[in-house]
């Protein structure tokens, strides 16, 4: 089994700066994509993709994030984080980490998640 556990969310003005942080811990053979997802406390708005990396790092950005955010990962650690600058009420939401791992050399690759952190930017 595989777990996620994702750390560094809280209450923040609008304009400053939160870093998340993630660790995959677990029998794991390998990991292929980390990233975060974020669900808006908005009714009727879908959890979205925020950022992802793979293990080899090349990134991803939701158009509503880049230039702010910052992913990375430390793959000896089975870890990755999230640097959110100038964050806006917007970015709002309890954000869910994920980790794309294989347990089994011949098995497939499973997503696991975190049990989310809220982030809350005040205006």
């Amino acid at each position: 089994q595989v777990q996620v556990v994702e750390s560094g969310g809280g209450l923040v003005q609008a304009g400053g700066s939160l870093r998340l942080s993630c660790v995959a811990s677990g029998m794991i053979l390998s990991i292929g994509n980390m990233g975060w997802f974020r669900q808006s406390p908005s009714p009727g708005k879908e959890r979205e993709l925020v950022a992802h990396i793979i293990s080899g790092g090349s990134t991803n950005y939701a158009d509503s994030v880049k230039g702010r955010f910052t992913i990375s990962r430390d793959n000896a650690r089975n870890t990755v984080f999230l640097q959110m600058n100038s964050l806006k009420p917007e970015d709002t939401g309890v954000y869910y980490c994920i980790c794309d791992a294989r347990t089994v050399s011949t098995g497939p690759t499973y997503r696991y998640w975190g049990q989310g952190t809220q982030v809350t930017v005040s205006s």
